[in-house]
């Protein structure tokens, strides 16, 4: 289970600033409830992604 900081201090972050637990479970969080998200919450998404990419992905 993730305890960490949470997206009210993260959205207030860079994304290169999160750590790689907050871009998994925020990712994985987000990538679950899509279908609902507005066009912010996309725009979260798509940057927390862009950031994944730029770090070469995700090592487990």
């Amino acid at each position: 289970m993730y305890n960490g900081r949470d997206m009210t201090e993260l959205t207030m972050m860079a994304k290169s600033d999160w750590n790689n637990e907050e871009l998994t479970f925020f990712h994985h969080a987000l990538q679950q409830m899509t279908p609902y998200l507005n066009s912010e919450g996309q725009s979260i998404h798509r940057q927390i992604i862009e950031e994944i990419e730029h770090r070469g992905g995700l090592k487990p």
